[in-house]
């Protein structure tokens, strides 16, 4: 994997850095430090992933494939409502310990893995209506400015965006059995793992996007539900969204900083995924040295493993043994695990034994908090074959693009980066960048030349030019519409309407309109890409974005000779270490200090 500077960018690896060396505040996640001597420690017996004392040894993997039925860890439910949800901050010693970290790293990959399940477990009406009363529902935003959903294609098409959440909870007994830290037992739970699926409207293509749990974002005014409590806006950590209402406010806050509307939400707790690991016979995964990570138990040779039990618990919440020790280099494994796993299933890896199906079923819809649009094992199930329609080679994971706060103790997006990839998803681009000769097919049979005069064309002009990062430039969308009308256009008119969408796009709502957009596009400097056929708009409409905030002609990066970088411009920037779901040579880099 790459190694960042401390800017967040990329760096040369020329020596072996701790999570110290790097800037990176250890106290974030409360683990031992990173070992300042060439060789690993011993860890504590109080690691993360195993049973405090008083629990014989048992591993945390073994005692959850052990029990199914009763791996409800992490239900959020309404038990966890009463106990869960506390208003205000928390402090570093709330924001998780060691022995949680191990389950944290687990919970992504369960949620897809339980659809996965669900979507080829093949029972009886009644065994599905069973397993509805499993699942538990909530709200899909507590937010006040809730995003429009996202625009049809040309063939009514819609993308799909899901947001993927693990929750640290300790708001049962199994859970604190199965993560310790019994103190934790009434503190609000955070959402330590946080990844935006995007699957494409033509469902072609799946682009995945880790944010980093330490993320400093806007976490806008959020109400709970259930009892009414309003949590005023705030800047604080992402992680701690969860507090101010529940999954509701992770998503208000997702839409806040991307500008992307959230089509659902699923949120997990679950230790069992050692035993879905299992089920499936193994995952492989690469290593480029030896590497020995005592505090998570990973032990692996240089190389290819397959890797199930409690190898994939070390391998899920490892830290220390790959990249800088944070948790940009645990995402980048989890990915990686993530990638494999998929490809087992689709290389016909099948589930058969129907007593192990249903135990993973059971533990797995015991196991979800989803929003109620999806809120009946019917619709995971549907939505399980979707997701099973995309190709292994089009799925692409990446990490949001990221650089250290003041003093280290957190992140931020990387300005021009983040909204890039935040802009590729509101787009409906792929992250591979494998979209653009599709894009282009068939232009040719459409039209090209305006429609009507210049004068009779309607035109809308909206202001998109906000984003997370920074604020919308007042009178855009009256500026460019006097200069639409100045040259010709006089039915250009500003729309006042809060748009979301923070790239410039023109749309059009019907082929024979595609030549008038083309005519505006022209006319203002637009190059021919970002004209788009919606469904979704009643005439032409341009909507301002943020790469466009001053000026009345449109500044074209790359002045649009240079067919490289037009292809940099539609995919995922160096700096989200994109994974693509089809590399089997991906092998993550050892920390040479966690060798044997």
């Amino acid at each position: 994997m790459r190694q960042y500077s401390s800017d967040g960018g990329e760096g040369a690896r020329s020596s072996a850095p701790t999570a110290a060396d790097r800037g990176w505040d250890e106290s974030l996640y409360e683990d031992r430090p990173a070992p300042q001597s060439d060789a690993p420690h011993a860890g504590s017996p109080a690691q993360a992933g195993t049973p405090q004392a008083g629990g014989a040894g048992r591993p945390v993997a073994a005692s959850a494939a052990a029990d199914p039925q009763h791996g409800d860890g992490g239900r959020r439910r309404h038990t966890q409502r009463g106990g869960g949800r506390g208003g205000g901050k928390v402090n570093a010693a709330a924001a998780g310990g060691p022995p949680h970290r191990g389950r944290r790293a687990l919970r992504w990959s369960a949620i897809v893995l339980a659809l996965l399940i669900l979507a080829t477990a093949g029972a009886g009406y009644l065994y599905y209506q069973h397993l509805n009363g499993n699942l538990d529902k909530d709200d899909l935003n507590l937010g006040d400015s809730k995003l429009d959903k996202a625009d049809p294609n040309a063939e009514g098409q819609t993308p799909m965006n899901i947001l993927l959440l693990g929750s640290d909870s300790r708001a049962s007994a199994e859970n604190v059995r199965l993560g310790g830290s019994r103190a934790d037992r009434e503190r609000p739970p955070l959402a330590d793992v946080q990844m935006l699926l995007h699957v494409s409207a033509d469902r072609s293509n799946m682009s995945v996007v880790s944010v980093p749990r330490d993320t400093r974002a806007t976490i806008p005014k959020c109400t709970d539900p259930d009892d009414g409590k309003v949590y005023p806006e705030t800047t604080d950590k992402i992680n701690t969204s969860l507090q101010h209402g529940g999954p509701g406010c992770t998503v208000a806050t997702w839409e806040e900083m991307t500008g992307v509307p959230v089509d659902h939400f699923m949120m997990i707790d679950f230790a069992g995924v050692v035993s879905m690991a299992d089920a499936v016979g193994g995952v492989p995964v690469c290593v480029d040295n030896n590497v020995h990570d005592p505090q998570s138990k990973l032990k692996l040779k240089k190389g290819t493993s397959v890797i199930k039990g409690e190898q994939a618990l070390s391998w899920l919440r490892t830290r220390h043994g790959f990249g800088d020790g944070t948790d940009i280099g645990r995402a980048k494994a989890q990915h990686m695990y993530m990638n494999a796993m998929v490809r087992q299933l689709k290389a016909g890896t099948k589930l058969t034994d129907p007593g192990k199906l249903r135990g993973l079923a059971e533990a797995a819809t015991k196991a979800l908090t989803v929003d109620k649009g999806i809120g009946s094992v019917k619709k995971l199930y549907d939505l399980g074959n979707d997701l099973k329609r995309v190709p292994t080679k089009r799925i692409t994971m990446a990490t949001m693009p990221w650089e250290y706060g003041p003093g280290g103790s957190y992140v931020v997006p990387k300005k021009d980066d983040a909204d890039k990839v935040f802009s590729l998803i509101r787009n409906d681009v792929a992250f591979d960048g494998k979209d653009k000769k599709k894009a282009e097919a068939g232009k040719s049979a459409q039209p090209t030349k305006p429609s009507q005069p210049k004068g009779e064309i309607p035109v809308s002009v909206m202001n998109g030019t906000g984003t997370s990062l920074q604020p919308p430039v007042t009178g855009r969308a009256g500026l460019i519409a006097g200069e639409l009308t100045n040259k010709g256009f006089s039915q250009a008119v500003a729309d006042q309407t809060p748009q979301s969408q923070a790239d410039t796009t023109i749309r059009y709502a019907r082929a024979e309109e595609r030549g008038d957009a083309l005519a505006v596009a022209e006319t203002l400097g637009l190059p021919e890409r970002l004209v788009k056929h919606s469904s979704g708009v009643q005439k032409v409409t341009l909507v301002i974005g943020a790469d466009w905030r001053e000026g009345t002609a449109y500044p074209d990066s790359g002045s649009g000779s240079s067919e490289d970088g037009k292809q940099d411009e539609q995919k995922a920037p160096d700096s989200a270490d994109a994974l693509r779901g089809d590399d089997k040579k991906a092998c993550m880099e050892v920390n040479p200090n966690y060798t044997w």
